[in-house]
């Protein structure tokens, strides 16, 4: 679908940022000598909670797994893709009061965001990766950094549960009794482990060309597990192949887990009616 928004140029963006920074004591309170909950030392050593400021839900999800409980999130979640937000002056007085920003590499504008709102805050990428194992393992780097292992363990146990429990629903659900093959999105093939698919090939997260259309074709898929939020239309046509939208951000509950629950109820849906 086009877009009719007139993005604002990035070196534009970030030059208002800076430039919103003068106002920023304004509306931080400086000046009240209240530093207790600005991100100016180092929380796990002071025995508090850390704040924790995510660029989008699917960083604040995984800080909140890793135990982290103050967790305020700058993009909205009607915004699908991260680097067309244009952030605002409160977005830099969250900053500022954080201890940990939390981005991804697509955000190039996180760390002009931390240098406009004059935050002493850790500048942490996180691998926005579903693949249970992998989000494990991000977590507990995560609850390592924040304080808060205990918190990140249990997290953890309750995500290998929750995997177990759908991977098996998923594998009943086969067509015929069979792993189904899938052509999966990049930033979806995740799911595709989730189901116990077989993954053929993948594409993205460029458009589809001509030839590539023509060699995961062939594949002869029965299913293509699409990105959501970055969805170019239908991916293989005339295939065949049923299309099922996954989605990667949580919502403002920042539950990860119902990202997987939901992409399991979508596959399912789909296997059923195949």
């Amino acid at each position: 679908m086009a877009r009719t928004r007139v993005r604002t140029p990035r070196i534009a963006r970030i030059a208002s940022l800076v430039a919103l920074s003068a106002a920023l004591p304004l509306l931080t309170g400086c000046g009240s000598g209240d530093t207790s909950s600005s991100g100016t030392g180092n929380p796990k050593a002071a025995g508090r909670r850390p704040v924790v400021v995510a660029t989008t839900t699917w960083e604040g999800a995984f800080a909140k797994a890793a135990g982290a409980e103050d967790v305020t999130v700058i993009v909205p979640q009607s915004v699908h893709h991260a680097p067309d937000y244009d952030p605002k002056p409160s977005d830099l007085a969250a900053v500022a009061q954080a201890d940990f920003v939390l981005y991804a590499p697509f955000e190039p504008y996180a760390a002009k965001i931390k240098e406009a709102a004059g935050s002493r805050a850790k500048l942490v990428e996180v691998n926005l990766d579903n693949d249970p194992a992998r989000a494990g393992v991000e977590v507990t780097r995560l609850g390592d950094l924040f304080g808060t292992k205990g918190a990140a363990g249990q997290w953890k146990t309750r995500l290998d549960g929750e995997v177990k429990k759908l991977n098996g629903e998923l594998k009943t659900a086969w067509p015929g009794g069979k792993s189904p093959s899938v052509v999966t999105q990049v930033f979806t093939a995740w799911a595709a482990g989730l189901a116990g698919a077989t993954a053929v090939g993948t594409y993205g997260p460029e458009a589809v060309t001509p030839s590539r259309l023509a060699t995961l074709s062939a594949k002869k898929p029965a299913f293509v597990l699409d990105n959501a939020h970055m969805s170019t239309g239908t991916v293989l046509p005339d295939s065949g192949a049923k299309q099922v939208d996954i989605v990667n951000y949580p919502g403002e509950d920042l539950d990860l887990l119902a990202v997987y629950r939901n992409a399991a109820a979508e596959l399912k849906k789909a296997m059923a009616g195949s």
